[in-house]
């Protein structure tokens, strides 16, 4: 093997140790549910999920789960919802009464 290759193979296995590096702006999942497969997206610096709940909420398990996943690699608006607080982490958020 080409050592470029094999230095980039090293430098590849670098990043993917450093998911921080990595900004999502945009995306769009399928996310399989318990019952239903829905689809999940981030565009516009706000969340979609085509299930019920995130229509009359606009969060919903789903989106939560997707910002614990990549916590690292969203923007710092992804990871808050309307029903959270500033002082909740992106791990454990807390709603607000």
């Amino acid at each position: 093997m080409q050592s470029s290759l094999i230095g980039k193979i090293e430098k590849a296995r670098r990043y993917a140790e450093e998911p921080g590096r990595i900004k999502f702006h945009e995306f769009t999942v399928e996310f399989h549910g318990e019952h239903n497969s829905y689809t999940v997206s981030y565009k516009e610096r706000k969340w979609h999920c085509t299930c019920h709940f995130f229509s009359q909420w606009k969060l919903c398990s789903h989106t939560m789960a997707l910002q614990q996943i990549l916590a690292k690699m969203l923007p710092k608006e992804a990871l808050t919802s309307p029903t959270t607080t500033t002082a909740s982490t992106p791990h454990s958020p807390e709603l607000t009464a």
